[in-house]
């Protein structure tokens, strides 16, 4: 059970891990899975498993005038094996860096940035 929402844990591929972050698109992955290897982080990615849907109804009609719903992008579930991982206090606690040594800023972790600039405080950046 996790301490809280921001310190979540849970066995993936078998593994007890700390979870990095839920419903990953392909291209984050790539991201994430390089910047925290270069921090000596194992990481492990699962599928994230399919939504649970509510049962059809059963109707009069016939199944092929039903339309197909839309097939869900595929994500992954990212964790590192080592369980006590906490993204927050990493980010914020200036653990991680870049694979050039800069510590990662926030804005560098969320993409929005192509090169983490950690000299100006992020409550004074800009939007």
């Amino acid at each position: 059970m996790a301490i809280n929402k921001n310190h979540e844990f849970e066995e993936l591929a078998g593994v007890k891990c700390g979870v990095v972050e839920k419903n990953v698109m392909p291209e984050r992955l790539t991201f994430i899975t390089a910047l925290l290897e270069a921090n000596g982080y194992t990481v492990v990615a699962v599928p994230t498993p399919a939504p649970k849907t509510a049962p059809l109804p059963k109707t009069a009609e016939p199944a092929a005038d039903l339309p197909l719903p839309p097939a869900a992008p595929e994500t992954f579930t990212v964790g590192v094996t080592d369980y006590t991982f906490n993204t927050i206090n990493a980010i914020f606690g200036r653990q991680l860096k870049t694979p050039g040594g800069k510590v990662i800023s926030l804005a560098y972790w969320q993409q929005k940035d192509t090169e983490s600039n950690d000299e100006l405080p992020y409550f004074q950046q800009q939007p």
